[in-house]
């Protein structure tokens, strides 16, 4: 294990009612790639794309850094199906390979993500795909921030994502490069969901009622038209 807080950096994650609702459309976006029976996922935070992901493949390995969140995973699922291992992904040791595996908004964490998508193609089964998803350092919302001048530069990291493991923003040409330099074919590569307000705000316009669910299924839609300004940019590999 490394010299890490995870559980701390977990901790530091606020919990967005938007990003409970992003996981829908990623998965929307993800739909016509998925097959299979046995899912990997990498990082689970409190489980609740863990309990998305068992809903498709009965059998289901999630590796998390933190055992808070293995906690919290364990007790969303309550599922005996559900194999968790408490190791980094840097470290684990996997003797199997699997249909699908999941990396989401996690990539971003990470000390060297081009290692890490390597190990992955290691344990992919033939035919297996490869699910990501990272932050989008454009999205609109990001892209206005800049112009407020609350952060410098797009692809800058701010203290709070900091705080919470962040160690880049990925542009899409960064993230389709580590993708390529870690040996994976793209299948596929967009944006998903058109994103013009920061996540707390987003959470405060749904609370308010000022936005509900048909103005996040337009922006799904708009996100088609404009993935550079989409909240993340999602890839399916082999």
């Amino acid at each position: 294990m490394s010299a890490r807080d995870h559980a701390a950096e977990a901790r530091a994650l606020p919990d967005f009612d938007f990003d409970l609702r992003m996981h829908g459309y990623l998965w929307k976006s993800f739909t016509p790639w998925i097959d299979g029976v046995s899912a990997l996922e990498l990082g689970c935070f409190h489980g609740a794309f863990t309990s998305r992901i068992l809903k498709e493949f009965p059998d289901t390995c999630v590796v998390e850094a933190s055992a808070e969140c293995i906690e919290a995973a364990r007790g969303r699922t309550d599922t005996p199906l559900v194999e968790f291992i408490h190791s980094t992904f840097e470290d684990v040791e996997i003797n199997r390979k699997f249909d699908a595996i999941f990396l989401l908004h996690t990539m971003e964490h990470l000390d060297d993500p081009v290692f890490v998508l390597r190990r992955c193609r290691e344990w992919l089964a033939p035919g297996g795909r490869l699910f990501l998803a990272v932050p989008n350092a454009h999205a609109a919302s990001r892209q206005i921030a800049v112009k407020m001048g609350i952060i410098p530069k797009p692809t800058d990291v701010t203290g709070a994502e900091r705080a919470h493991g962040h160690r880049r923003t990925y542009s899409r040409n960064a993230f389709e490069a580590h993708i390529l330099r870690a040996g994976l074919r793209l299948l596929s590569i967009g944006g998903c969901l058109f994103k013009p307000l920061a996540n707390f705000q987003m959470d405060a316009a749904l609370k308010h009622g000022i936005i509900d669910d048909k103005f996040l299924d337009g922006c799904y839609e708009l996100g088609k038209d404009f993935p550079d300004l989409c909240s993340s940019i999602f890839a399916v590999c082999e």
